[in-house]
């Protein structure tokens, strides 16, 4: 059976220009860089810093990733790259770099939405996804519980969304008040490790009876801790940072799972699917684990290093797009910096021509 084309991946939503390169579901190389260092004195990133990094990362990491394959450009047979969501010069640097060596190589072109991304990124360690399965997509600026099919064919249906703050802008911003670097997420998670996690009882946001059974909210955790600290400060107490970092990361940990897990059972799913940036985090995949053990629940996450933005994912997209006999996108394909999860391709909306 013939193999299919090598797919090259490229990511630049945010602050990590990615290049990964997949075929017939397999990583074979990828490279990443980051500008990172480079927001972390703004405590967020900053998009004009970001673009120009993308600028003058793109092509040194489509190389090395190259280089890490042991490939040549010419053995590229197609070219995926991310659409949207993120920040819009961003996306422009990528999608620019990605037609440039589509138009010169006559290669195919995909437009990706970048979560659909995070969501292949799992099959790249882990095989082919199970139809059904359901998908708890967590990063900096999303959180969403999904069902999904055929991740490249089939409509992703939303079971439900953040409502406000994502789960990774709440650790963000709390790490900020807490006096912790940037990127927070991490920061957080280093922090916890020395903290009591019943120290401080935050709340469980959209927990109750009468709330939306699967939406997210995580701006009212954000306030509390916020209250927390401020309360320590103006009793001139010192701020225990470790007890409230881990009692914070459990009830981030505590409303993911314990959603998640429902969403399983309800729509009789034996498969969930944690992705995203803050999939890396200890405690979320801890109680992930033992929750889905306890309910006979098969857990699928990414290892650590494809959990956050890189180019592989995206190339795992793109191969499956080929793989399914999918249309590459025009060459006027555009960025979507808003762009809604509903499918894994990005394609430019087309209109009916209007009577003369």
């Amino acid at each position: 059976m013939a193999t299919s084309p090598v797919v090259l991946g490229i990511e630049s939503s945010c602050d990590e220009t990615g290049a990964g390169l997949v075929q017939d579901g397999r990583l074979l190389g990828h490279a990443l860089s980051s500008s990172m260092e480079e927001h972390a004195r703004y405590g967020g990133v900053v998009p004009e810093i970001a673009a120009r990094a993308h600028v003058h990362a793109l092509m040194p990491v489509v190389h090395q990733a190259l280089e890490n394959a042991q490939l040549t450009m010419g053995d590229i047979g197609a070219v995926a790259v991310t659409t949207g969501p993120g920040l819009s010069g961003a996306l422009q640097v990528g999608l620019a770099g990605a037609k440039g060596l589509a138009y010169s190589l006559g290669l195919p072109l995909y437009g990706v939405h970048h979560l659909a991304g995070h969501v292949a990124a799992d099959t790249l360690e882990h095989g082919p996804l199970p139809d059904p399965c359901v998908v708890l997509i967590v990063s900096g600026g999303h959180t969403s519980l999904l069902l999904v099919r055929d991740l490249v064919r089939d409509p992703i249906v939303h079971l439900g969304d953040t409502l406000d703050d994502a789960a990774g802008e709440c650790f963000d911003k709390v790490a900020r008040v807490f006096g912790l670097p940037y990127p927070g997420g991490p920061a957080i998670d280093r922090t916890a490790r020395d903290g009591d996690p019943a120290s401080v009882r935050f709340p469980r946001p959209l927990t109750g009876p009468r709330d939306a059974r699967y939406a997210f909210s995580f701006s009212g955790l954000k306030t509390a801790a916020a209250r927390w600290a401020e309360w320590h400060q103006a009793q001139g107490l010192d701020l225990p940072v470790a007890d409230g970092a881990a009692a914070l990361q459990e009830a981030v940990a505590d409303v993911l799972t314990r959603k998640a897990v429902a969403a399983c059972q309800e729509h009789q799913v034996d498969t969930l699917v944690v992705v995203g940036g803050v999939a890396a985090n200890s405690r979320v995949r801890s109680l992930a684990e033992q929750r889905c053990q306890d309910k006979g629940i098969t857990l699928r996450v990414p290892p650590l290093r494809l959990c956050t933005d890189n180019g592989a994912m995206i190339a795992a997209v793109g191969d499956l797009l080929v793989r399914s006999g999918a249309q590459p996108a025009p060459l006027d394909l555009s960025i979507d910096p808003s762009a809604p999860l509903e499918y894994a391709a990005l394609t430019p909306l087309t209109t009916e021509p209007q009577a003369a």
